[in-house]
Parts: C-alpha cells; sequence; structure tokens
C-alpha cells in the first residue's frame, strides 16, 4: 500500500511537470523531435524539498533538449523511474543519479546513471545541493534520456531485456 505522503510527492511532482510542460515559447513540448513521449514516474531517494527543486531543473532541461513528459494517464512509449543518493568517499561527496526506463511492457529497457561532485558544508550533504548542481545534473540526465529516446527512433527495431524474476515490475499509472 502506497502511504498517503508519498501518493502528495508524487501527485505534486506530476503537477509540476505538467505545468512546466504549459511554459516556454511553443506553449508545449508536445513538437519533440524525438517524438517519443514519456512518463516520470518518481525521483526516490532525497528528500522532498530536494525532489520538488529537481524536478524544476529536469523540466527546464527537457524543455529545451525538446524530451516530452505526458502525464501518468497518457500513453507513453516509456515509463522512467528515477533514485538519487549521495555518497562521501575519502572526505569527498557526491550526489549520484540512476534512471530506470522502462517499455510499454514494463520491461526494463535501459538503466542510466551518472554523479557530480559537491561541496558538503555539513553532515548531511543533501542541505549542499545548490541550485548549479541540480541543473547540472538534470541537464546531465536529460542528455542521457534523450540520447536513449533518439536511438529508439532508429530503424533497427529496439531491443529490451527481460526482467529478471527478483527486478520489482513497474506500476502502471
Amino acid at each position: 500500500m502506497i502511504e498517503t505522503k508519498h501518493l502528495w510527492r508524487f501527485a505534486a511532482m506530476t503537477a509540476i511537470i505538467g505545468l512546466g510542460a504549459c511554459q516556454g515559447g511553443g506553449g508545449s513540448v508536445a513538437g519533440s523531435p524525438e517524438g517519443v513521449p514519456i512518463v516520470l514516474e518518481s525521483i526516490e531517494g532525497a528528500p522532498a524539498p530536494v525532489q520538488t527543486a529537481f524536478v524544476g531543473e529536469l523540466n527546464s532541461a527537457a524543455t529545451n533538449r525538446k524530451v516530452e513528459f505526458v502525464g501518468t494517464s497518457t500513453q507513453a512509449r516509456y515509463r522512467v523511474r528515477g533514485y538519487l543518493s549521495t555518497e562521501t568517499t575519502n572526505g569527498e561527496t557526491s550526489v549520484a543519479y540512476v534512471w530506470d526506463v522502462f517499455d510499454s511492457e514494463k520491461r526494463r529497457a535501459k538503466r542510466l546513471t551518472g554523479s557530480s561532485p559537491i561541496t558538503a558544508a555539513s553532515k548531511n550533504p543533501w542541505t549542499s545541493l545548490d541550485k548549479a548542481t541540480l541543473a547540472r545534473l538534470a541537464n546531465a540526465s536529460i542528455d542521457e534520456i534523450a540520447e536513449f529516446l533518439s536511438a529508439s527512433k532508429a530503424d533497427a527495431p529496439f531491443q529490451t531485456a527481460n526482467a529478471s524474476p527478483s527486478e520489482p515490475i513497474v506500476a502502471a499509472q
């Protein structure tokens, strides 16, 4: 069962992306040159304020790259789930992202990863994330997602990996 606070976070994240898609010169990112609509299902791991700020930066990056985010009730070719984490090793802190891209059959089609070093001013690295760092992570994330979407439009049929029994099935809508 989904906890109410998680449901509200997800609803807020979806609303931010939906509203952001109405921004900009074209009024919508529906004219994406990639032409492959995707649903951003969730981002986990970071505190709610960081998630909200990151979603805003993702939306800006998606608009710039003409990546088409659609609502969860819309038919989409891919669904994306994101995870953020921080790690401090030998006194150096970094924030990392993982994006799991699932096809319409709920099979993971691709895993995208990356990280960025941050200057941690406190013991809680999440409080050290500034707008510039979140924008850098969002741009890198959307660049990788856009590259994947562009490749998926190639003439060759796209191969997806079958999920192993230990991998969870992504909930549709």
